[in-house]
């Protein structure tokens, strides 16, 4: 009879487990992640509202010296994140440019470089930024340095994850914390549509200079809070296929046949309509994988 209740008083533990992990946290309550189960983490938010930062059980490796013909931009990722790492000032990052030329890569490689000095990487879709502030808040107190991650962002008008973002990199009553930064990627570089209608609230002074109306000056408010921007450029043919030798080496091909494979490599871009690094990473996974390498 007391093994019986013994199970059953389990069984019921475990049910009030289940019923507790999907009922929403009191006011103000957040829940904790491992911190020690990972370098990188996602924040999700359920139906429930509750939100959650999750650790990333396979985070993908990504080496600074695999990533080629982007050394300017490297230059200045690195040299900000080692200042936000030692503990001296540092900026919120803006990538922007051309698909596939590193943006993301270049992030997830220097959370490789620095992991072991305490920094770590928090991901945040676009829809769930307008919870930022509290996510600041959770971690306002970690000894860890958190990069806070947006991958491919932009807005359309009138997103209320807009707001939330440009008031927490510059402009919110509450001050920065000094172990978290902000590094976004994106295609555009304000981060906002711009349509030709945006040139119509353009004003002119008497001697004939220009002033942007409020609309734009409101599409590139955003962007300028970011201190430090960085862009990317399409690549040239000779950088593309530079970049599809280093992919195709790091899969074991020997170089006689990464001589030979270069008109492939050129017909796959061609096909694609893309010189990008992305294109020759993938280039480089088919080759290897059709050869045995």
């Amino acid at each position: 009879m007391n093994e019986q209740f013994l199970r059953l008083l389990e069984r019921a533990e475990q049910v009030l487990a289940r019923v507790e992990a999907i009922l929403p946290l009191p006011a103000g309550a957040f829940a904790q992640p491992d911190w020690a189960a990972s370098i990188a983490f996602r924040y999700r938010k359920r139906s429930s509202g509750q939100g959650l930062i999750e650790p990333v059980r396979h985070v993908g490796r990504m080496q600074l010296d695999d990533l080629k013909e982007i050394e300017p931009q490297k230059d200045k990722i690195l040299r900000n994140t080692e200042q936000f790492v030692r503990g001296l000032p540092a900026n919120n990052v803006l990538l922007t440019g051309a698909r596939g030329t590193g943006k993301s890569s270049l992030i997830r490689a220097c959370l490789h470089a620095y992991a072991d000095q305490g920094l770590r990487l928090i991901e945040v879709d676009k829809s769930d930024l307008v919870d930022l502030p509290d996510i600041v808040e959770v971690i306002a107190q970690r000894p860890e340095k958190f990069i806070i991650f947006c991958d491919d962002l932009s807005f359309e008008d009138g997103e209320g994850g807009y707001k939330a973002l440009k008031s927490i990199l510059d402009g919110s009553v509450a001050a920065a914390t000094p172990n978290v930064v902000i590094y976004v990627t994106s295609n555009r570089r304000h981060l906002l549509p711009e349509h030709m209608k945006d040139n119509l609230t353009y004003t002119t002074s008497e001697d004939g200079e220009i002033h942007p109306g409020e609309v734009v000056e409101e599409k590139i408010s955003l962007s300028e809070r970011f201190g430090l921007w960085v862009s990317f450029y399409p690549f040239s043919q000779d950088e593309y296929l530079s970049i599809a030798a280093q992919w195709l080496r790091s899969f074991g091909v020997s170089e006689a046949a990464i001589t030979q494979a270069q008109p492939e490599a050129l017909v796959w871009a061609l096909e694609r309509g893309s010189r990008s690094g992305r294109v020759a990473y993938q280039f480089a996974r088919d080759y290897a994988g059709r050869h045995g390498a």
